[in-house]
């Protein structure tokens, strides 16, 4: 059975809720799935999944959320040859760099060798219709790519 690991940094709840939609539609294709706040795991894990997702939020102006630093470093030295990634997050358009931890986490998959299953996932604060929309059409590929 295909396991997809989402891993996820959230201080206001709002990029955990991402992370459940695209969970959601991850069981309802079938796909097995673990979630998990970035600091009660290792970069690690993702080397036990097929699929490979990073919900982040972006702090302040750009930065990586503080907890979720270590997480990202780990990242960068694994080897995910053939593992199939992708990067949604939440962030505020009254910032320059809306959702840049996304764009950052987006690099470091790609620089493991992973293979990205779908174009990155930016939802302004909360998750509308049409973000859950994006978010579950963001799961599908991720599946279809692992096929």
């Amino acid at each position: 059975m295909t396991l997809a690991k989402i891993v996820f940094a959230s201080m206001t709840g709002n990029t955990e809720e991402i992370a459940d939609i695209v969970a959601d539609k991850f069981r309802d294709l079938g796909v097995e799935v673990e979630v998990d706040e970035c600091t009660t795991v290792d970069a690690e894990d993702f080397l036990e999944a097929h699929i490979a997702v990073v919900a982040t939020y972006t702090y302040g102006d750009g930065e990586l959320p503080d907890e979720i630093v270590d997480f990202y470093e780990d990242l960068a030295g694994l080897d995910l040859n053939g593992k199939i990634y992708g990067v949604v997050g939440s962030g505020d358009t009254f910032y320059d760099e809306f959702c840049k931890a996304v764009d950052d986490f987006d690099r470091v998959f790609a620089a493991t060798g992973a293979v990205k299953g779908s174009e990155c996932v930016k939802v302004d604060l909360s998750a509308e219709d049409e973000d859950i929309e994006k978010l579950e059409a963001f799961a599908e590929e991720l599946v279809a790519k692992v096929g």
